[in-house]
């Protein structure tokens, strides 16, 4: 670890990270290429500075604004050609399609560039949605295709604590997306091929050949999610499974899988170390084979990484310098950062270092603790160490993100881990026989067997409910002061010093003040919430620890429904309970006026009320505003769409604010008291 702080990529990693999420999140930078270039030149020539101190802060700052420019350089929206700018009402769009997505219930789902908008030539990417028919087209990684869509904005979530897809496609330079059927758009012959889309086809060709020998549909889809990166076809069923199993990762390719390649590879080509220049040319054998493995899994971000990583991890491997693997890990961290920055916003990119952190700086001290002489319970032992290690090193980050901790992950690992090589490899064999058509239907079958093996195992581990851990909430600086606690933690056990012990009880106390701090603001905070869930009304008045949900004749309400489960767990709340709210409600001295189906809502003493307008009233609003003259209308899921577009040309004919949970998310009346 010391080594490792004397390391200075780690701080020019630490600085373009900073860089990275500064110009991401306020987009400071708009000033252009050519006036940010030259600041970077400006500021390396404060770096000839003889004064270290100041030396040493010029090259933070370097790094800072390398890490500023690496978004400003990535993001589409800087350049003038970006395809948003050359839009009109009758735009005619070139689109080439990027990766086909898992598709959802009604539409097929389709990353797109748009490499043209009215013949100009352009950058930027979008997303596709095209109909499910019973003719529909299937479109492939390389298809060009031309249509006249209506762009539309990506939906935010539209309750409190839901999954932001909006901000998720944000990270990947997507911020439109477009809807559209099989008979709107024309296909058009393509003659280029780029890599990706070769890669797409060899992929299609491997699955088309597997498929002739009678895999059953979980088996074909977990083979393909082992070795191909495709996890489309895989059953909502088997990934919670694999969820709370705790071996998600199993079906992800990833740094597990790459690194078990590596170590076999590594076995393999040793051989050719005792030739002259043997172990560069072992080494390019094994990078040359550890590409060839990402372009057959699809090149997703997910194995780009993986593969770069274990690439430095191979180089460093073949040095064998005490401490070159943990440098190259830093290495490729910066290297990946610095030319995909958006990686650092990625769950996967997150929790595939933060796991290799845990193996390389807390395994080792675990393993330490003993260290036995038999090779096979050494070997498990081993395993166990690095399971816990990495395990370690996600818990608050996978804490933060899922909600759940899988307490049999070790059960999962020890059990799966080490037939992994088996199946990798073995899968590998099966894939290339079946290509040559020299696959035996048994050994098929045989392979076929032991993933289904796998899936019951998986299956009968996560259905042990008394150790899966769920409903588990952290914030995010409590998620960061976890991992400070951790680090100041591992560093106290390599150094031992009472200075460092203070830093470490020092962030226990940390962690313990902020936990007091969000439990207080959970108990002082009220909230009147009007939900947004298409057909049906959902209205919650949380009070402290405690929300009250209205209940209504007609309304399926159930209190285990999605959205207030997920308010409740974030929210740290203890109970929520059903209620009849009265049609007038007053709320933080705010009078709210609830007008239902019987339209009613002439009221005595009502003074500039919010206004709630449910399951499409026949009601004028024009004589509403004008009898009540509300402060504001809000209107939920449940009513008619032609009503609410009439109702908000009213409002805004009549400068009332107006808000529509369909539109613009949930409404949150807030008092904290």
């Amino acid at each position: 670890m010391k080594r490792l702080l004397s390391y200075l990529p780690l701080y020019f990693v630490v600085f373009l990270i900073l860089g990275i999420s500064f110009q991401f999140f306020s987009g400071i930078w708009k000033f252009g290429f050519l006036k940010l270039f030259f600041l970077i030149i400006l500021i390396s020539f404060f770096l000839l500075v003889k004064r270290k101190v100041l030396g040493t802060l010029f090259v933070f700052l370097l790094f800072f604004l390398i890490g500023v420019s690496s978004v400003y350089v990535n993001e589409d929206c800087y350049y003038d050609n970006y395809y948003q700018y050359y839009i009109t009402e009758d735009t005619t769009l070139f689109l080439q399609i990027d990766e086909v997505l898992k598709p959802g219930n009604f539409y097929k789902k389709y990353k797109a560039k748009v490499i043209q908008v009215d013949g100009e030539v352009t950058k930027g990417k979008i997303l596709l949605n095209v109909l499910h028919d019973s003719v529909s087209k299937v479109l492939k990684v390389d298809d060009r295709i031309l249509l006249k869509p209506q762009l539309k904005k990506l939906i935010p979530p539209l309750n409190p604590h839901q999954f932001d897809y909006q901000s998720y496609l944000a990270k990947q330079g997507i911020h439109e997306q477009i809807f559209t059927t099989n008979n709107e758009f024309l296909k058009i012959d393509n003659t280029q091929t780029t890599l990706l889309g070769l890669s797409a086809k060899v992929r299609t060709n491997i699955t088309e050949t597997l498929q002739k020998y009678n895999f059953e549909k979980n088996e074909l889809a977990v083979i393909n999610a082992l070795l191909l990166g495709q996890r489309q076809d895989i059953s909502k069923a088997l990934i919670t499974d694999y969820q709370n199993a705790g071996a998600i990762h199993i079906l992800a390719v990833s740094g597990l899988h790459v690194g078990i390649i590596l170590l076999i590879l590594n076995f393999i080509f040793k051989p050719l170390e005792t030739l002259k220049n043997g172990k560069l040319i072992k080494i390019l054998v094994i990078l040359l084979l550890l590409w060839a493995f990402a372009f057959i899994a699809g090149l997703s971000a997910s194995v780009v990484r993986a593969v770069t990583m274990f690439s430095f991890v191979a180089v460093a491997m073949s040095i064998k310098r005490k401490g070159i693997v943990e440098f190259s890990f830093i290495t490729s961290l910066f290297l990946l950062l610095l030319v995909k920055p958006m990686f650092l916003f990625n769950v996967g990119f997150q929790l595939s270092y933060l796991a290799v952190f845990g193996i390389l700086w807390i395994q080792p001290k675990l393993y330490s603790i003993w260290q036995p002489k038999n090779k096979i319970v050494d070997f498990f032992w081993k395993l166990c160490t690095v399971s816990v290690a990495a395990q370690v090193g996600i818990l608050p980050l996978s804490i933060f993100y899922f909600q759940q901790f899988p307490a049999l992950f070790l059960i999962s690992n020890l059990v799966i881990i080490p037939f992994l090589g088996v199946i990798l490899v073995g899968g590998i064999l099966v894939i290339i026989t079946s290509l040559f058509e020299i696959l035996p239907q048994f050994v098929a079958d045989l392979y076929g067997l032991t993933i289904s093996e796998m899936n019951r195992f998986v299956s009968w581990v996560s259905h042990q409910e008394a150790f899966l851990f769920k409903e588990l909430a952290i914030s995010f600086w409590m998620m960061i002061c976890c991992y400070v606690t951790i680090f100041l933690g591992i560093f106290f056990l390599l150094k031992k010093t009472q200075k460092q012990l203070l830093y470490f009880l020092f962030s226990i106390v940390l962690v313990q003040t902020l936990f007091l701090y969000e439990r207080n603001k959970v108990q002082h905070k009220n909230e009147f919430l009007v939900f947004h869930k298409s057909k049906h009304s959902l209205l919650g008045k949380r009070v402290g620890k405690k929300m009250y949900v209205h209940n209504q004749v007609g309304n399926p309400l159930v209190l285990d429904e999605k959205i207030l489960k997920r308010y409740q767990i974030s929210e740290h709340l203890k109970s929520i309970e059903v209620s009849d709210f009265k049609n007038i409600q007053t709320f933080s001295n705010q009078q709210i006026l609830i007008v239902d189906s019987l339209g009613i809502y002439k009221v005595r003493g009502l003074n500039n009320p919010l206004v709630i307008l449910q399951h499409s009233p026949k009601i004028s609003l024009e004589r509403l505003i004008q009898s009540i003259k509300p402060n504001q209308i809000i209107v939920d899921g449940s009513n008619y769409k032609t009503d609410i577009v009439r109702w908000k040309n009213i409002a805004v004919q009549h400068q009332v604010p107006f808000h529509y949970t369909g539109e613009q998310g949930a409404f949150v009346l807030e008092n904290t008291l």
